[in-house]
């Protein structure tokens, strides 16, 4: 039962794998389960059926698995970071960073996102995370006076807009480290006390 068990979980996992980079190379529009099974080396698409319900049980697996892979790799970072300030950077910087390793998942999830009507905690959380972050951080002077709001929005659109651009055609790791810093301090800068902004 236990070696059962393990070589069912397994297949599933091939067929996420499968499903994300078949997403990521061609978009979910064309990701038949024809496709996605031929990808997985598997002799048949009804081995997907047994596994997952549908197309969007599969792909609700996919935007999970992507989500566990983006935060193993972003969230140590984050963590070690101290302060508001070093925590902004570290999210920003990690978030570029995380192009060049995962740029498939990346892809997946940006179009999954936009095209498919997935839903993505790490990625619909982000909004109020930011507010309560630069919330936090102007109760404790770090931050200067403007919209919480206003600028979490900006921060996310941002980034997501410099992470899409650079998971089509990732740059070189030293030219991402580059953009992950520029921005970084774009941020900082922006959100400074003594910055030029509206009140909080």
């Amino acid at each position: 039962m236990r070696a059962r068990t393990f070589t069912e979980s397994g297949r599933r996992a091939q067929i996420v794998r499968a499903a994300i980079a078949v997403i990521a190379e061609a978009g979910y529009l064309k990701a038949s389960f024809s496709r996605i099974a031929k990808h997985a080396g598997l002799s048949s698409t009804g081995m997907i059926s047994y596994h997952f319900a549908g197309k969007d049980d599969l792909l609700a697996a996919c935007v999970t698995e992507i989500e566990e892979i983006t935060g193993a790799f972003m969230q140590p970072r984050i963590d070690a970071a101290v302060g508001h300030v070093a925590q902004l950077r570290a999210f920003v910087e990690a978030n570029v960073e995380l192009v060049g390793e995962h740029a498939t998942e990346l892809r997946a999830l940006i179009d999954l996102v936009k095209n498919a009507g997935s839903r993505s905690d790490a990625v619909d959380g982000r909004l109020a995370l930011f507010e309560e972050h630069f919330r936090t951080g102007q109760a404790a002077g770090v931050f200067g006076a403007f919209d919480v709001r206003i600028t979490a929005l900006a921060l996310t659109t941002g980034l997501d807009a410099v992470v899409a651009t650079a998971a089509a055609n990732p740059p070189e790791p030293a030219e991402l480290t580059r953009i992950g810093r520029e921005l970084a301090d774009l941020y900082v800068r922006a959100t400074a006390p003594g910055s030029a902004g509206g009140t909080a």
